[in-house]
């Protein structure tokens, strides 16, 4: 490998780098200023079904978290999902980020449970999965359906979060988020076959 084509790859994976630590850096700090400065009462700035101030929560969900924990669990599916999006194109993850928040946003607003305040970035990480599953079979390239198939292998059982099982945790949002990576997986897979 020629040594410009070793320094572009080196400057693709610090720009990787950079948005997604920027990216789970504000999610730390966020919930960091939540807790030690407002006690955790940013949450309430998340979905709140069927009511008119609660669709501000579409776009402030998945930068509220109800804990630590909570955020901790959501990191490392967060980056190694959008870096798996990424390898391929950058803009590829700001599309996918975009949709899966509106689509899994409205879904948790129209059908979640009256009263219910819904926050989180698992909606993104369902988003992501979707995309990568679905990718392959939309694109129908040897690299998208190795992708699609090293993703179902390890994060296969993500399906499962996509129905009501716990109280508490918003299938709604993992649904939704799902739906809305695989519309975001046929859009772009559609275009790319178009222009190969």
């Amino acid at each position: 490998m020629s040594n410009p084509e070793t320094k572009a790859i080196t400057r693709e994976l610090q720009s990787h780098a950079a948005i997604l630590g920027g990216f789970v850096s504000l999610l730390w700090i966020i919930e960091i200023v939540d807790v030690f400065l407002f006690g955790g009462r940013l949450n309430a700035y998340g979905v709140r079904p069927r009511n008119l101030d609660g669709l501000q929560g579409i776009l402030l969900m998945p930068f509220l978290h109800g804990s630590f924990a909570h955020l901790a669990t959501n990191t490392l599916p967060l980056v190694t999902l959008g870096w798996l999006i990424m390898l391929r194109e950058i803009s590829d993850f700001f599309i996918v980020s975009a949709v899966t928040v509106l689509v899994s946003g409205f879904g948790v607003w129209l059908t979640g449970a009256p009263y219910s305040v819904h926050i989180g970035a698992s909606g993104l990480i369902f988003g992501y999965f979707g995309f990568l599953l679905l990718r392959g079979y939309f694109e129908r390239s040897f690299t998208s359906i190795l992708v699609s198939l090293i993703v179902g292998f390890f994060y296969g059982s993500l399906i499962w979060g996509v129905l009501p099982s716990q109280p508490g945790i918003s299938w709604q949002g993992h649904f939704f988020g799902f739906v809305g990576g695989v519309l975001t997986a046929q859009l772009l897979g559609r275009q790319k076959r178009r222009i190969s």
